[in-house]
């Protein structure tokens, strides 16, 4: 998905910025092998956003893994990827957390006009 993203886009990557929003953070996302491997199988650098835990599993860094691929692609300017949703229960919902369905959504937008992007609004 970011691959394609980038590649969609009208500005060449290294003009573009990203911004990373909340998502699972580094000590809450446990994954097993399978996945790690998938990652690693693809690029051999994307190890680095996975640390062993306990009996093959792994805590998996999302956001570590977004900043690699965009570095791959010349994008240089990305922020964010802070916020952890497990952690932060007053602000963020969380499937693993809580174990019941809830939602968010997170908007983009190009102006027409070329100019600023607008604001987001929490509904």
């Amino acid at each position: 998905v970011l691959e394609r993203a980038v590649e969609s886009m009208p500005t060449p990557p290294q003009r573009l910025l990203v911004w990373l929003g909340p998502a699972i953070g580094p000590d809450a996302f446990e994954v097993g092998p399978e996945v790690r491997a998938r990652f690693v199988a693809e690029h051999r650098q994307d190890a680095e956003a996975f640390r062993p835990v306990r009996r093959g599993r792994f805590m998996a860094d999302l956001a570590r893994l977004a900043r690699l691929r965009f570095g791959r692609l010349g994008v240089t300017a990305v922020y964010g990827g802070v916020d952890c949703t497990y952690a932060d229960p007053n602000r963020f919902f969380s499937y693993r957390r809580d174990g019941s369905t809830g939602r968010m959504a997170t908007l983009i937008w190009l102006a027409e006009n070329g100019g600023a992007l607008g604001d987001a609004h929490h509904a």
